[in-house]
């Protein structure tokens, strides 16, 4: 009889541990913010002689505004309008967690 208490509540454990295992759903929307990032970024007022690439890592502070860690790039003009576009620039897109990073590239078009 002690066996089968046993073997039961090891049971139980197992399945209660595999339920509250399961990753909670995500509810922020990528694009969304894709979108919006893209918008700040829009209207460059200088021009480039072929086309610029940077990666940008970003957080988000507790007002939803955009803190901007480091952007990789050769091109310090573009380095600068990005760290002006986007540095406590207000979001409207949901985000799941605050605290984390994003890398986000960015890539300005010769026209």
């Amino acid at each position: 009889m002690k066996t089968i208490k046993t073997l039961l509540l090891m049971v139980a454990i197992t399945f209660s541990t595999v339920l509250f295992a399961g990753n909670a759903p995500k509810t922020e929307d990528p694009s969304s913010l894709t979108k919006e990032i893209s918008e700040l970024l829009k209207n460059a007022r200088f021009e480039v002689e072929q086309d610029v690439e940077a990666i940008v890592t970003i957080t988000f502070n507790k007002y939803d505004e955009i803190v901007v860690l480091s952007v990789e790039t050769e091109n310090a003009q573009f380095k600068n309008f990005i760290q002006d576009k986007l540095n406590y620039s207000k979001v409207s897109a949901v985000l799941v967690n605050e605290s984390e990073h994003y890398i986000v590239p960015v890539k300005l078009i010769k026209k």
